[in-house]
């Protein structure tokens, strides 16, 4: 998967004759508010220090990338695609640089994550879409902890029909918003068995778990559906479904 995205990456750089120019990207960590805003609900992971968001900047066109591991960086594209990916750092890098640049030559918008009001928005949104699709009888597994869009497909739908798993030692096994929390290491197969719709956070291409997620989507023949900015381009490159409805 990572090598089909390099490969993407480096051919949209030639045929635009960015990879040997003196382009400089600059990988910066966004502080909570610069990347969330000012919200009502205090328990998004990335206000609760769990993780970051980097902004890659490649010519004023900006891409994004959730990481539990953040860092900054400044050099070529050429060096972006020198990275070998081996970790969460490295992989937000790419990924952030990869938003960015197929929002430079207009391939994919909406790069830059939702703030302030409209991540409520966005769960709202995102409920009405799937259950608009599928009936509020549908049941649904959530990959990755989003408190909003827990809340509020559980005002929605019955406790048996809403299942998530999450990686954060701190949630799993604890109710949130009605629901228990899966052990993501352990009970992601058992997420696609037993829920006909799936929803996972698109930061899965950074921590490596994104293959596993549409294998068993091929599998179980259930639909997949990635939100969330830092998925842009890569949904794009790999024909994936991807729901995000108030980024910019």
């Amino acid at each position: 998967m990572y090598a089909e995205l390099k490969k993407a990456l480096n051919n949209i750089a030639v045929e635009n004759s960015l990879l040997e120019n003196e382009v400089n990207i600059t990988a910066k960590i966004l502080t909570p508010e610069e990347a969330i805003g000012k919200t009502e609900r205090k328990d998004f992971p990335l206000l609760q220090g769990k993780e970051s968001l980097i902004q890659a900047d490649f010519k004023n066109a900006l891409g994004q990338a959730f990481t539990d591991i953040p860092r900054t960086f400044r050099g070529k594209l050429k060096e972006i695609l020198e990275l070998r990916l081996m970790d969460n750092g490295e992989r937000a890098l790419f990924v952030a640089t990869l938003n960015a640049l197929l929002r430079y030559v207009g391939i994919v918008n909406d790069t830059v994550h939702c703030k302030d009001k409209e991540p409520e928005l966005c769960a709202r949104d995102m409920v009405r879409a799937i259950i608009d699709k599928y009936s509020s009888d549908v049941k649904i597994g959530i990959v990755g902890f989003q408190p909003a869009m827990i809340d509020n497909f559980s005002r929605r739908l019955s406790a048996e029909n809403l299942k998530v798993t999450d990686l954060d030692r701190d949630n799993i096994n604890r109710i949130k918003y009605g629901v228990s929390i899966w052990d993501g290491r352990e009970m992601t197969e058992e997420l696609f068995k037993t829920c006909y719709v799936i929803l996972a956070t698109g930061s899965t291409i950074v921590n490596d778990s994104l293959s596993q997620l549409i294998s068993l989507s091929n599998k179980y023949q259930k639909p997949l559906y990635l939100y969330g900015t830092t998925i842009a381009g890569a949904s794009k490159i790999l024909n994936l479904q991807r729901l995000c409805f108030q980024s910019s």
